[in-house]
């Protein structure tokens, strides 16, 4: 079932230990399949370079599995949680990259301090509350508190992404980590300041609208 869209996953799974989003089998990415509204998400514990594309599990919105021989990912609830309540997102990651996290440490978000944000994000990256793995509670978490951003840290955990394509979710997950890193080095010089609100909008309109061919 959904070899393509399945290709498509492993190849965007692939962009995580590229971008060193993560480590050893942490993180995933999700997608659904905009015509049957079923899921496709990584399997559980499974070595980044050992993943195939026909590993992949399928799952119905309710968490029932349609086709697949390995257990699905264990934030695969959240996952649901967030598809169920946003018809507009078709693809979710999830890292633990390293100055993301930092920041989801000590539960802050991360204002709009470069322009990079303000094209990408549109805003601030929040952060959300803490929750415990294995059920739909960080998926609330981040419903709750992802407002307009394509990104949510989660506290004391890491990163949600969320995207219109399961390739738009990972570009909001490279790019959170990106500003992350930068905006920390900041932090080490003094301390920045933000962009105005009004020039934060002009300039994701700009690019949202305006940018690329």
């Amino acid at each position: 079932m959904l070899e393509q869209l399945k290709q498509q996953l492993y190849q965007l799974h692939m962009e995580l230990p590229k971008n060193q989003l993560v480590r050893w089998t942490g993180g995933n990415v999700s997608a659904r399949d905009p015509d049957g509204g079923l899921i496709v998400i990584k399997p559980s514990g499974v070595m980044y370079e050992e993943l195939r594309p026909e590993d992949h599990v399928v799952v119905s919105l309710d968490g029932s599995i349609v086709e697949g021989d390995l257990k699905p990912s264990s934030d695969t609830a959240s996952h649901l949680f967030i598809y169920r309540h946003r018809p507009d997102v078709n693809g979710i990651v999830h890292t633990h990259s390293p100055y993301a996290t930092a920041f989801a440490a000590l539960g802050r978000p991360i204002p709009v301090y470069l322009t990079a944000m303000a094209d990408e994000f549109g805003g601030p990256i929040p952060c959300a509350g803490f929750a415990l793995i294995g059920t739909d509670a960080i998926g609330q978490q981040v419903v709750d508190h992802i407002g307009e951003s394509p990104a949510v840290l989660l506290k004391n955990h890491g990163v949600f992404t969320i995207g219109s394509t399961p390739r738009a979710a990972v570009k909001a997950a490279v790019m959170t980590e990106d500003v992350a890193r930068t905006v920390w080095l900041a932090l080490q010089l003094g301390q920045p300041d933000e962009i105005p609100p009004e020039d934060v909008t002009r300039l994701h309109h700009r690019y949202t609208h305006e940018y690329g061919q």
